[in-house]
């Protein structure tokens, strides 16, 4: 598992100025599908939770709208006349009942329709709420969809279906449940589109041995195996039985696996998703009673037991000093540091994690220090580069082919350790696997974090959003992104914008996971022309909805603890004109428009008094008039980069800035 460095140093870092047409009506015969239909056209008892990703991509989780009075799920299919016509209806039940509370959306459930075609049909036919990618079919099936304009009322209370029926009767049903009358069945006719589901029922022809434990094998084992860290081992067909409803439960709510890179923007290289046929045979398969098929268990043949070093035996072994944790509170970041083994100046190419305590080791952080500090402790500040990372999932860093970072000879390493309590009193020694180049590389791997240290977020906001970006100003190489906030992150993406305006989608993450953080590599290295800016959005959810919320009724802002936020992206990439042999000065380079793209919240390359928040922003108000030399409201590039000097601290906060090879982790 590769996995990215984005050093917490940026805590620090910020402040340093830093189809078709349509409906499934083409079925294989009239007679076949419409067989297909009256036996699936079954209401559930109830509706279990699900997660999926609208055609604007973003994420709906069913159960997260507990607290809703009723939710409506109106089904839609591309080239229906008929669902097409009700989109005036939709938008004033929506503007009415979405006033009071109840929650809207429309569901995809098509075969033929692309998220492209699901869009283009939204805005022609006028949709004004989200159309949710039943892509897998899974949640269509689950419902007994058989055609589009159907709507479903369900009640959050029981997660029942109060009313199944045409778009006419949502607004009497909705007021019967709210005043807690019954609501008659409806015998009204639907005339939308028909919906084909070609695998529904089929569940009962996939066996254990033949299609579902190779599945298994490839894409779970690794982590769910004796030492894995993965809750249970997968070590038999008993043992796979035994846990299938949670596995249902996971999939459906697209929690596992842990690789929340939408699978409809970008493509890359370390893809852990199931593909939707794996989705739908695991899922079918549990759905079918679990059988096992005949045949030897292909699971439980061979014993398999996590290696203790994944890459094989390092060249060079870090033991960090042992910190007891314990059983609660909140731990400080220990910052403890060792002399540098190295008697030699190597090039690394990868390092793995083994955390001591995995339950308590939330994140590692790495760096070498030119000399031990007198007190023994680590120093962010002083960190010249990065010899290895750890989170949850990222416990390796493999260096892209001919490529990697120089670890010099002497001096000392230091950490940066995050435990998070978890109920028992524990000891931690965790260390890292140090792999070296036999001969030096010829290229020079740098990594730059787009950041924001003045993140504010309101109490009992459900979607706020910042937004920062980095602008590289030479030509460079992408190789991957590693996202990472903390416990109210919802959602975030990347994006590249190029000097001609033109905007492109890099890396979507409808859902963000806290539990699970990772590097995601591109398949291709993504080129960056100079001039173009990488840009960076988050949404963060301080609501009561998010189970994960800490406390929804406080305004949030950046820093290193969970409770905390932040908005860091670590950029990998190498500069086009650099070379091992021809190193240039990465820093220098990104410090002319640091700042801006941490606080240009518009994206226009100006500062204006509305975006300047926090610590900084404050900062710079007080200095507004005098860094606005043509007084036009705004502080351009050329303003911010020749007033630097009058900020207080100027000189401290640069040399805090993020290091070309700086760390995992950075909470």
């Amino acid at each position: 598992m590769s996995t990215a460095r984005f050093g917490v140093l940026a805590l620090m870092a910020s402040t340093a100025l830093l189809s078709s047409c349509a409906t499934d009506t083409s079925a294989p015969s009239a007679a076949a599908q419409g067989s297909a239909i009256n036996a699936a056209a079954t209401t559930p008892a109830s509706v279990d939770n699900f997660m999926l990703v609208d055609a604007n991509l973003e994420a709906h989780e069913l159960y997260r709208l507990a607290d809703a009075p009723a939710v409506v799920i109106v089904t839609q299919a591309n080239g229906d006349k008929a669902i097409q016509g009700l989109a005036p209806q939709l938008k004033t039940l929506a503007s009415t009942y979405g006033a009071k509370g109840v929650e809207f959306m429309m569901l995809n459930s098509s075969l033929r329709d692309s998220r492209e075609a699901i869009l283009a049909e939204a805005g022609k036919a006028g949709f004004a709420i989200p159309i949710l990618m039943d892509s897998n079919q899974l949640i269509g099936e689950g419902l007994g969809v058989t055609r589009s304009a159907e709507a479903f009322v369900i009640n959050p209370k029981t997660w029942t279906v109060a009313y199944r029926g045409p778009v006419a009767g949502v607004g009497a049903a909705l007021d019967a449940l709210a005043a807690g009358q019954l609501i008659p069945a409806s015998t009204v006719a639907l005339n939308g589109a028909a919906i084909a589901f070609p695998e529904r029922g089929g569940g009962a022809k996939i066996s254990y041995v033949k299609d579902v434990a190779p599945i298994l094998d490839a894409k779970c084992v690794a982590c769910h195996q004796e030492g894995g860290i993965g809750p249970f081992a997968m070590t038999n067909y008993e043992m796979v039985k035994g846990f299938s409803p949670m596995i249902r439960e996971v999939i459906r709510t697209d929690r596992m696996p842990p690789y929340n890179a939408d699978p409809h923007v970008g493509k890359f290289a370390d893809d852990k998703n199931l593909s939707p046929a794996e989705i739908k045979t695991l899922v079918h398969w549990i759905e079918a009673g679990a059988p096992r098929g005949e045949g030897k268990d292909p699971l439980g043949a061979v014993k398999r037991v996590a290696a203790e070093w994944p890459l094989g035996k390092p060249d060079m072994v870090l033991t960090i000093p042992p910190y007891k944790v314990p059983a609660s509170g909140v731990v400080d970041y220990q910052r403890p540091a060792i002399m540098n083994p190295a008697t030699e100046g190597r090039w690394i190419r990868a390092t793995t994690v083994k955390p001591g305590d995995r339950q308590s080791v939330h994140h590692i952080l790495t760096g070498w220090m030119a000399e031990m500090p007198a007190n023994g402790q680590s120093s962010e500040t002083r960190w010249k580069g990065s010899v290895g990372g750890y989170a949850v999932g990222a416990e390796s860093n493999v260096y892209a082919s001919n490529a990697g970072s120089y670890l010099p000879k002497g001096g000392a390493i230091g950490f940066q350790m995050h435990y998070t309590p978890y109920g028992k009193e524990a000891t931690d020694a965790s260390q890292i696997g140090v792999y070296f180049y036999d001969k030096p590389p010829e290229l020079m791997m740098r990594s730059v974090v787009v950041i924001d240290t003045s993140i504010t977020i309101a109490p009992n906001t459900g979607r706020a959003k910042e937004v920062a970006y980095v602008e590289f100003p030479n030509d460079a190489l992408l190789y991957s992104a590693f996202p990472h906030a903390h416990y109210r992150a919802y959602a975030n993406d990347l994006w590249l914008q190029t000097p001609d305006g033109k905007k492109t989608l890099l890396l979507s993450m409808p859902r963000y996971d806290f539990n699970w953080q990772r590097a995601y590599t591109f398949e291709k290295p993504i080129k960056i022309p100079a001039g173009s800016r990488v840009i960076a959005n988050y949404t963060y959810d301080n609501s009561k909805r998010n189970p994960a919320n800490p406390d929804p009724n406080i305004k949030v802002t950046w820093g290193e603890q969970s409770n905390e936020e932040m908005l860091f992206t670590q950029l990998s990439f190498r500069w086009l004109d650099e070379t091992a042999a021809k190193q240039v000065d990465s820093d220098a380079r990104f410090a002319p428009t640091r700042l801006m793209g941490m606080m240009d919240d518009n994206l226009d390359g100006k500062l204006q008094k509305a975006e300047l928040k926090g610590q900084m922003g404050s900062m710079i108000v007080g200095y507004f008039d005098r860094l606005d030399a043509n007084k036009d409201g705004a502080i351009d590039k050329a303003e911010l980069a020749a007033g630097q000097a009058l900020l207080p601290g100027r000189r401290r906060e640069t040399a805090e800035a993020p290091k070309a090879a700086s760390p995992v982790g950075g909470r």
